[in-house]
């Protein structure tokens, strides 16, 4: 075995450059076609996305030109559908439709406002879609031609998501609900038995789960078209429940502790489980404190089943062919994200992500941690240790804790290119899910509720801790690093905890939450009032939590990083920040990039970001 040479942490040179990192391709959906042989998957570069087909045993290739396809409704998603080998995509407000052979895409849908999450009818005569305009969001439905101008079939709720066909085409579900809730806090699902017309309008609905604080999650109809599925979170832990259509019994399948089924649903046409065609079995994704299991569940009887899908650790959209084909978006901490389909024991590629060209052994994975809170709470995290075939390190490495965006969200053991490319080069890295993530029981997650800004800095203090007393990291040379809501605990606990890290990083981070509650999006309208409370009663709250009110109280230098086009956080929340960092000489790094948003898209972009970054962090913390 080579022997290893000993080179300062932080400084050893990295097969993960920074434009690697940017070439990366975005692998966002795949669909079987219900009715036909032929898969479709969705990948992004840069600002573009194209959609690749194929028929299994025959190579993939594009069926679009790539453009900007994207679903765009609150945070998008929901982009295509393919049904009768005929993709239906979103692209700038309208619905197109392409076939996969022999037919330029053409628009079916009039160009105004935005839609997602397109649902053709099973006979492909119909298509039901979430629309928004001027405020007011409808499930609408038009003709698969697009020869009539669509209709609102449903209306009266503040939002739709997930609508899906009977495959009779008799009947459509959907999830709905209503400020001040997230889609995680409360929904309903409705089922709407269809009339004969045409185009057909809902002449019969019937609530069938979910209420203000029980969230509904992926209906789907069985196969044969007996059952209703979808994934009810009614107390601490979520579950598959069955609703029989022709007797309205229900039943509950895989019930119990630990099982965290769903995702929380920032985006339009997320899935995580699929049928089998045979209607006999449930294939889903059981989170397991950010390691992904999936698990076979008998319909008949309930018996549940473990299946292999060594070597991933995380997957995310499964879909399932007419053949009982598996095919899903997969990955590891040394297996960058894949559209993989199972074959028995074994998987096919279909595409990859990146050139999988990096050493094994300069890859990190993850190890879960856990720490307690102040109120003794248990808080976890996934700690990366610094990793390269070539190098090792004197005493002990710097560490970035990263803070995930949200906040209802959770970092897990996928593929992590960010990770990567600091443990590559001789960091430690630390996610944490702090209290308020996903992942961990619902009352983890709404722990934070009144508590942002208190819970989240003191779980990322602790993770600090954690780090220093457990001899994980160097307690001189620790980053603090977050994105979104992420940066917002950046910037908190710079103000709160001066001099415990040697540097922050903030990406499009909130430091108004006024601001942040008046001209945020409709989607998050109110998310602030469970977060921080309602105002004006908690204005108070509000301005306690605020970075902006009291940056005069960081010392430590920090780099800040925005899109000038973000409408999540506009740019003069960061702007103001910078304003007040040069006024008291503090250390700072500030970057705007044109034609971005909220994240970074454009290949430019994130390679500049990277190279910045690093940079900033030598100057400042290796040897500063």
């Amino acid at each position: 075995m080579e022997e290893k040479e000993v080179r300062p942490y932080g400084t050893w040179s990295s097969p993960i450059t920074p434009r690697m990192i940017a070439d990366v391709r975005r692998l966002e959906d795949v669909q079987w076609d219900p009715q036909g042989d032929g898969v479709v998957w969705m990948e992004g570069h840069g600002g573009q996305q194209v959609a690749k087909f194929t028929r299994l045993f025959h190579a993939p290739h594009a069926i679009t030109p790539e453009q900007p396809m994207r679903g765009g409704v609150g945070y998008g998603g929901g982009s295509f559908a393919f049904s009768r080998d005929v993709l239906y995509y979103v692209q700038k407000g309208r619905l197109y439709r392409q076939k996969v052979q022999g037919e330029p895409a053409r628009a079916i849908t009039p160009a105004f406002g935005a839609l997602a999450s397109p649902t053709p009818s099973p006979d492909g005569r119909w298509v039901v879609y979430v629309h928004t305009y001027e405020g007011t969001d409808v499930l609408a439905i038009g003709d698969g031609e697009g020869q009539l101008w669509p209709q609102r079939l449903v209306t009266g709720a503040d939002f739709y998501m997930q609508p899906t066909w009977h495959p009779e085409g008799k009947a459509l579900a959907w999830v709905e609900w209503d400020h001040p809730n997230m889609p995680w806090d409360g929904s309903r699902l409705y089922v709407g038995f269809l009339s004969s017309d045409e185009p057909p309008r809902v002449a019969e609905r019937r609530h069938i789960a979910g209420g203000e604080d029980v969230p509904i999650f992926q209906p789907a109809f069985s196969p044969d078209g007996r059952f209703l599925s979808y994934i009810i979170t009614d107390g601490e832990w979520d579950r598959i429940e069955l609703y029989d259509l022709t007797t309205g019994e229900r039943r509950s399948l895989l019930e119990g502790e630990g099982y965290v089924l769903s995702a929380p649903a920032w985006v339009q046409g997320l899935r995580t489980y699929v049928w089998t065609p045979d209607s006999r079995f449930i294939l889903v994704r059981n989170n397991h404190r950010g390691f992904a299991q999936l698990l076979r569940v008998d319909v008949t009887n309930g018996d549940v089943q473990p299946v292999p899908i060594e070597p991933y650790t995380w997957f995310d959209q499964p879909t399932m062919s007419r053949e009982g084909h598996l095919t899903f978006i997969g990955s590891a901490s040394r297996i960058p994200t894949r559209v993989v389909t199972k074959e028995g024991t074994r998987f096919r590629v279909l595409s990859r992500s990146m050139p999988e060209i990096v050493p094994p052994g300069d890859l990190s994975e993850p190890v879960p941690i856990q720490w307690k809170a102040p109120n003794g709470t248990t808080v976890h995290g996934l700690f990366y240790p610094p990793t390269n075939h070539r190098y090792t390190g004197k005493g002990l490495p710097p560490a970035i804790i990263n803070i995930h965006g949200g906040p209802t969200s959770q970092r897990v053991a996928n593929y992590n290119g960010d990770a990567q490319f600091f443990t590559s080069r001789g960091w430690a890295y630390l996610e944490v899910n702090y209290r308020g993530s996903t992942g961990y029981g619902r009352s983890y997650m709404n722990a934070l509720k009144g508590h942002w800004g208190e819970y989240d800095v003191e779980d990322a203090v602790g993770a600090a801790h954690t780090l220093i007393d457990q001899g994980l990291a160097h307690p001189d040379k620790l980053v603090i690093k977050g994105g979104s809501a992420g940066g917002y605990t950046v910037l908190n606990a710079l103000i709160r905890h001066p001099g415990l890290f040697k540097a922050g990083v903030c990406l499009y981070g909130v430091t108004n939450l006024f601001t942040l509650a008046m001209d945020t999006h409709k989607f998050e309208a109110h998310y602030l009032d469970s977060l921080v409370g309602p105002l004006p009663e908690a204005a108070h709250r509000y301005r306690e939590w605020s970075p902006l009110f009291h940056a005069d109280r960081i010392r430590d230098p920090v780099a800040i990083f925005q899109g000038k086009e973000d409408r999540v956080v506009p740019p003069d929340q960061a702007e103001q920040l910078v304003e007040v960092l040069r006024r008291n000489r503090v250390p700072y790094l500030y970057r705007l990039y044109e034609g971005e948003g909220h994240g970074w898209r454009k290949v430019e972009t994130v390679e500049s970001y990277y190279t910045d970054l690093l940079k900033f962090l030598r100057e400042h913390v290796l040897f500063g």
